[in-house]
């Protein structure tokens, strides 16, 4: 992952609500802004904003369906993004006596 995409994948993360977005998107998905705003008490208006950060960031993609616009997780930014964590917290850790030998 470039630093970019992080900053991005971590901005877009870092609010509740477009993690309970993000949640939603992946279970019920695709799925349109007026559908996600009916497990929501927030606007329509605000949550296709939030929907549109997620996807700045790869974390959703959208389809025209008729009329309707449907967002999908989009998997491998979540995966690279946890491939990248993983590599960090490895870093981190402290080696093991055996690996000290």
């Amino acid at each position: 992952m470039t630093g970019v995409a992080v900053d991005q994948v971590f901005s877009a993360l870092a609010d509740a609500t477009r993690r309970q977005l993000l949640e939603i998107v992946a279970e019920q998905g695709p799925i349109s802004a007026s559908t996600v705003a009916e497990h929501l008490d927030i606007s329509r208006q605000a949550i296709v904003k939030h929907l549109q950060l997620l996807e700045q960031a790869g974390l959703v993609s959208r389809k025209r369906r008729g009329k309707q616009i449907h967002f999908a997780v989009e998997a491998h930014q979540l995966a690279a993004t946890g491939r990248w964590l993983q590599r960090m917290a490895q870093r981190w850790e402290p080696a093991t006596p055996n690996e000290r030998s």
